[in-house]
Parts: structure tokens; C-alpha cells; sequence
């Protein structure tokens, strides 16, 4: 009887991998779809806020799909959320598709811009978006085939790149009832470790003075950019007394019309990153500081306005193991004889003393527990602090690209990218049924992430009670 049981059992096992070899094959069949998707959401390459066509093109594909979409989410209009099934256990993946400026690229292993100055994918959320897409149609074809219950999600998220989409949609509070919410980055490398990121806060600080001859009548001008540069004179002296995990940047956005008039507006747009979000605060206060006593010396007067907060990624190691496990079953991408010219093309570009082999990105990087950000920031952090989350990245870039590169726009836009976008849809499609297979991994999630942020925890947006900002990029 025993062994009856125990064949029955390794059958039923067998039967349900093979489901899963099925929902792969699949996923092949439609690679070539998906990517002719990802290469117009790449021609487009639509800014944060602004991404009409590219959120359209995704929501049609998924309604085409037999997903039901409500757009323009969370006062957003390009934000929208797909869904399919009923009941518990409810698993969300979320799509980005926005692109950044300055960095338009065509797709070639040389610099060569599509549009001189124009925007472009540069983090690669035409693959992200896509690929996020492709994942849970794939996860609902394999629940209806299979009547499975509960609710497959997908979330269009616009403006990630300092607009805070997810931020807005978090407190909307569209996302609350998620069990388990999946994502992923397109990278240089394949990895699904549960690592946390860098909170950030960015801020526009605007002076006001007042315009004068600047040769005729300097005295009676209030040079707004004299504003600007005293704050960033002392931000980059505080530089040497915050914690050393800090990143401060910024650019000047506007600093005067012509040299012989006194500017009468400024503008300085920062950021200040730090691996925990409570530092954030302490240090974005630093910052008003610096610009109040820049607008009291220069006699000018100053407001500010924040853009963006994002808090760091909360790791959930029970999620990221179960995706770091499918990430491995995929494996990583390995490249043609075109593919690998094109590779060793691009590394030829990179700063000497980069050392990476083409061969990098058939590699699976071991599994990691990382509790203090590094690197960079996303608006998943606040999605992660309110539902358990986990994420991967794959090498869609070749191996030692940077992000918001033009060589990650030029890989991004070409076989290799999209072969890397695919790895990511298989992972995300195996992990969402895994957890519909099993809803117990989504408990396990949630006291891990009710642990880790402690009873007391309340969620505070670092944007305060503000409004999208969806202008920001006009």
C-alpha cells in the first residue's frame, strides 16, 4: 500500500513538472511576440508620467489576453492593474515602461544617438514591463488550464525613474490585500538574492532674486544662482560628516538666462540616498538647512519641493529563495556567434579595468541574504515594506554594462536583451504558480516580513501627502 501511495505521489509530482515544462515551451513559442512588444515600448521610449502609448500597447496586450484592466489607477493615468481569477492567494508582478533622457541610442556597439539628446531605455524597463506582462499571462493560461483558484495581478507602474509610481500606488492602496508580489530588473548579470536597496529623497530647491544689469547695475540684482551654488558649496562640505553609506548628488536645472543679468530664478534638483529611510529624513533636513542659510547669505528667497522618496527594499528571504530556485531551472543566457562580436564590441567601450567575459551571462550568482542596500534606489522598496516581495535580475545587458548607460540602451534594444527578458518571464511565471501550488509560502512570507519591520510599524510615504508628480519630466 505504502508503495502504491509513493508512486501515485511521484506521478503526481512528475505530472506537475510537467505542467510547468509546458508553460516554458510556451513562453518559447511566443518569444519572437514579446520581443517585437519590447522593441516598440523601446522606439517609443517615453518619459516618467508621460508613457501613453508604451502603458497602452501593454494593458491591450493583456486584455487580449482575458485579463480585466482598470487604467489610470491612483490618479495616474498611464498606471493601470490587470487581473485575473478570484480568492486567495492573490499574487501581483509589476511591469515598469518608462525611459530616461539623454541617453538615446541606437542599436549599435558604438555611441550613436537615435535622437541627439533624446531618451532613451537605459535601465531597460521596455524588457522589465514586457517580460512582467509575459509572466502573468503565462501564469493565468496555466490556471485556467489547470482550475487552479485565486488572483494573478499585474501592475503597470509608471515613472520609477525619480517619479515614484509605485509610491502613489502603494498608498492608494491598490497593492494591501497582495500575498506575495514579484518583480524584476533587467541587469548585467543573473541574480535573485533577497537584497535590500538605498532609500532615497529627491528634492528641487528653487530660488527666487532679483534680475539687474550685471554690468550697469549689479547692486540692485539678488542673483538666485548665487543661491543655488552657496547651498551646493555646502552640501559638498557636508559630504565629509554624513554616514559613509551616504549618496548626495544633484544637478542644476536652471541657472540664469545670459551672463549680463542677474538670474532671478534657480533651480538644483538632489537626491540623498542612505541604506535606511529613517537616516534619509535626518539627512534631507540637512539639506533644507544648507539651502535656507544659502537663500539668508544671498539675500534671495528659496521653496523646495519634494519629488520622490522611496524607502529601501525589505528583503523576504522566503520568496527570493523560491525565486533564486527557478532562476536556476532557467538558467542564464548564452549568446550567439553575432551576439558574442557584439559583446566583446561593447566591452571594448567599457573603462579600462573592467574585467568581464561575454561568458558571464550564462552564470547564476548563489543565493545571498543582503539586509543594507548598496548600488542604487526603486519605489518597490515602499511596496515591499507593506506586502512580502521579491525580485531577480537577468543579464539583458552585456556583462559589466552600468545601468543608464548607452551601452545598456544598445544591448537593450538587440537579441541579447530580449533573450535575458525571457529568462526573467520564465522565473516570474514559475515563482507566481509556485506560490498558487502552495499558499502556505505565502504565509511563511508574511511573518517574515511582519518580523523583520516589527509590530509598531506604520507606513509613511516620504513624499508626505503630496500629489504624482506628473510633470516632473516635462
Amino acid at each position: 500500500m505504502r508503495k502504491l501511495f509513493t508512486v501515485c505521489l511521484s506521478m503526481l509530482i512528475g505530472f506537475g513538472y510537467a505542467q510547468e515544462t509546458e508553460v516554458l515551451q510556451k513562453l518559447d513559442e511566443k518569444a519572437a511576440y514579446y520581443g517585437d512588444i519590447s522593441k516598440e515600448i523601446w522606439d517609443l521610449a517615453e518619459l516618467g508620467y508621460l508613457e501613453k502609448e508604451s502603458s497602452g500597447l501593454l494593458q491591450k496586450t493583456l486584455a487580449d489576453a482575458g485579463f480585466t484592466i482598470k487604467a489610470g489607477v491612483a490618479d495616474i493615468p498611464t498606471a493601470f492593474v490587470a487581473e485575473f481569477g478570484s480568492g486567495q492567494p492573490i499574487v501581483g508582478i509589476m511591469a515598469e515602461f518608462d525611459a530616461l533622457p539623454g541617453v538615446s541610442q541606437k542599436a549599435v556597439p558604438f555611441r550613436e544617438p537615435v535622437v541627439e539628446g533624446g531618451a532613451g531605455h537605459a535601465c531597460g524597463h521596455h524588457l522589465f514591463g514586457t517580460a512582467s506582462v509575459a509572466a502573468g499571462i503565462a501564469a493565468k493560461e496555466w490556471m485556467e488550464e489547470n482550475n487552479i483558484k485565486g488572483t494573478i495581478r499585474v501592475y503597470g507602474t509608471p515613472a520609477e525613474e525619480g517619479g515614484g509610481g509605485k509610491v502613489y500606488m502603494a498608498k492608494s492602496g491598490i497593492m494591501d490585500d497582495v500575498d506575495a508580489m514579484l518583480h524584476w530588473h533587467p541587469s548585467s548579470a543573473n541574480n535573485a538574492g533577497a537584497n535590500s536597496s538605498l532609500a532615497n529623497i529627491s528634492t528641487k530647491f528653487r530660488f527666487y532674486g532679483e534680475a539687474s544689469h550685471a554690468a550697469a547695475a549689479p547692486d540692485r540684482g539678488r542673483s538666485a544662482l548665487d543661491g543655488v551654488e552657496a547651498m551646493n558649496y555646502m552640501v559638498n562640505l557636508m559630504r565629509e560628516h554624513v554616514p559613509q553609506e551616504t549618496r548626495m548628488h544633484y544637478v542644476i536645472t536652471r541657472g540664469g538666462e545670459a551672463p549680463n543679468v542677474v538670474p532671478a530664478f534657480a533651480e538644483s534638483y538632489h537626491y540623498v540616498r542612505h541604506p535606511n529611510a529613517l537616516k534619509v529624513k535626518e539627512l534631507f533636513e540637512k539639506l533644507v538647512d544648507a539651502a535656507e542659510g544659502a537663500a539668508q547669505g544671498t539675500q534671495t528667497t528659496m521653496e523646495y519641493e519634494i519629488i520622490n522618496g522611496v524607502y529601501n527594499l525589505m528583503p523576504n528571504e522566503t520568496l527570493a529563495s523560491i525565486m533564486h530556485k527557478n532562476l536556476e531551472r532557467i538558467g542564464g543566457v548564452s549568446y550567439s556567434a553575432e551576439e558574442l562580436k557584439f559583446a566583446e564590441d561593447i566591452i571594448e567601450t567599457y573603462p579600462q579595468g573592467v574585467m568581464v567575459s561575454p561568458e558571464d551571462a550564462e552564470k547564476i550568482a548563489p543565493f545571498e541574504v543582503n539586509e543594507k542596500g548598496a548600488g542604487g534606489s526603486t519605489d518597490v522598496g515602499d511596496v515591499s515594506w507593506l506586502v512580502p516581495t521579491a525580485g531577480l535580475g537577468t543579464a539583458t545587458w552585456v556583462p559589466g554594462t552600468s545601468a543608464h548607460t548607452w551601452q545598456a540602451v544598445a544591448a537593450g534594444g538587440t537579441s541579447i536583451g530580449r533573450k535575458g527578458m525571457m529568462v526573467a518571464a520564465k522565473t516570474l511565471a514559475l515563482t507566481a504558480i509556485d506560490v498558487f501550488k502552495d499558499p502556505s509560502i505565502a504565509e511563511k512570507a508574511k511573518a517574515e516580513l511582519n518580523e523583520r519591520r516589527g509590530a509598531d510599524f506604520k507606513y509613511e510615504a516620504l513624499t508626505g501627502d503630496r500629489k504624482p508628480p506628473l510633470d516632473y519630466r516635462k
